[in-house]
């Protein structure tokens, strides 16, 4: 025993400290006393750590307490500008999808049950249907991410055969998970063809043998290669395939269903020129321009999906009903034509300047005489449109006159009943109002202003 584990107090005497008494009667016993012995067992096992006194362990349990016992995940202000950003979640959802969702959670639905027949059916019929009308594609399945399309399209469609691929698109797609290392998972073989700058369709057909099985083309939609380049475009690709009589499967990535140029932004490839071009097998995710919920979103040729369907993979990688919902309510905006207005990523978009100064101006006075307005710039981001940038109006709360400076106001504005996320520059808190919530804008100025105040300098 150590003499650590002497100078601790007890589980029963902690139990019984009045506080914990408190928070013992809004959760569990059974969970708080879990709590204090994990705690505690942290402090037993070496004595390199002196222990806490009696009131600091207190503390400890509380707020160990408050962190598990809260909402996960925590909603947040999004005040960085990047609109499709990773770490807080990708795109949020319209308004009209969240009730849906809502709906469909609390009871019971036909997901899959046939109301006309009265005969079990399919959860994947609708969606399809949708996106059949939106893509012109034979027919379209979904499974729950992006990477998962790509896994089960290899595993199903080329197991234990080779996929010819430019040695440019032979990818990272972002957490550490590379197009090479799910294709060897799934038992495929990529055979990389071209230089990382330029590939020419020559260089595919030399490459072809009797274990072919698949071309793959992915679009790099993280970050963009310039100056001396070559693409082999996937209409080449598509012709060859009919030669070769060996299907294309190309990994689309944002799944952008409207033509970004008319927001000031480069062409971002859309699943529906993949179909026109004839392309096999087109995948894209669903929470990243499309602006619905995580979703992995496989269109196509009829014979390729009917093998998808059959495959045992389908089943573990299907998606769930409550992201189902969302992605059909998602889709029938673009039907409604009304994506631009109803989906957040679009109305983010297609925010104009003027309107974003006027409210940057409007919150810059709030605040008081720290604050400025600058020009900036908002970025697309979630590896959509590398590289691309909207015209934005900044506020700037200078931060000299703050106790703390810049990171203690950062860290209380993280902190915050309803957490605020700016960014930081030159010592400033950068605030871009392209990526705040409507509904959300004016609790989130009123923290702001509180916070501000409560740290300026006396």
């Amino acid at each position: 025993m150590t003499s650590n584990y002497r100078k601790l107090p007890s589980v029963n005497s902690l139990l019984e400290h009045p506080e914990i008494q408190t928070i013992i009667a809004r959760k569990s016993r059974s969970f708080v006393t879990d709590i204090i012995r994990e705690i505690l067992k942290n402090y037993r096992v070496s004595d390199n750590i002196d222990p806490p006194s009696p009131d600091d362990l207190v503390l400890l349990i509380k707020n160990r307490v408050m962190s598990l016992a809260s909402l996960y995940p925590q909603t947040v202000i999004n005040a960085t500008g990047v609109i499709l950003h990773t770490n807080l979640g990708r795109a949020p959802l319209s308004n009209a999808t969240t009730k849906l969702m809502s709906q469909n959670a609390s009871g019971y639905h036909a997901i899959e049950l046939d109301l006309d027949s009265g005969k079990r059916g399919s959860r994947q019929k609708h969606v399809s249907d949708l996106l059949k009308l939106l893509t012109g594609a034979e027919d379209a399945l979904v499974v729950n991410n992006n990477a998962a399309a790509l896994y089960l399209c290899l595993s199903a469609l080329v197991p234990a055969r080779n996929v010819i691929v430019s040695r440019g698109e032979a990818v990272e797609i972002g957490g550490n998970f590379r197009i090479p290392e799910i294709a060897s998972s799934g038992s495929t073989t990529l055979k990389e063809v071209g230089t990382t700058n330029r590939t020419y369709v020559r260089d595919y057909a030399n490459a072809v043998d009797s274990n072919t099985g698949a071309f793959l083309k992915v679009h790099t939609s993280n970050f963009k290669v310039s100056g001396f380049t070559h693409e082999t475009s996937i209409t080449e690709l598509s012709e060859l395939s009919k030669i070769h009589k060996v299907p294309v499967i190309f990994d689309l990535g944002s799944g952008c269903l409207l033509k970004t140029e008319v927001f000031g932004l480069s062409h971002e490839p859309m699943p529906q020129e993949s179909i026109k071009a004839g392309v096999d097998i087109t995948l894209f995710s669903g929470d990243k321009l499309l602006g619905g919920p995580q979703a992995g979103i496989i269109i196509g040729k009829k014979y390729f999906i009917d093998t998808l369907k059959q495959h045992p993979l389908y089943r573990i990688l299907r998606i769930d009903k409550i992201n189902l919902t969302a992605l059909a309510r998602t889709l029938l905006h673009y039907l409604d034509d009304d994506a631009i207005t109803k989906i957040p990523v679009w109305k983010m978009i297609s925010r104009t300047e003027s309107s974003l100064k006027r409210q940057a101006l409007q919150w810059s006075k709030a605040i008081g005489l720290l604050a400025n307005v600058m020009d900036g710039k908002s970025t697309i981001g979630g590896g959509s449109l590398p590289g691309e940038t909207l015209p934005t109006w900044l506020v700037t709360i200078d931060c000299r006159n703050l106790e703390g400076g810049v990171e203690k106001l950062a860290q209380a504005l993280r902190s915050n009943i309803l957490p605020i996320i700016g960014r930081i520059e030159n010592n400033q808190l950068l605030l871009d109002l392209r990526t705040v919530e409507e509904g959300k804008a004016s609790l989130a100025l009123q923290s702001i202003c509180d916070i501000v105040r409560s740290q300026v300098k006396r």
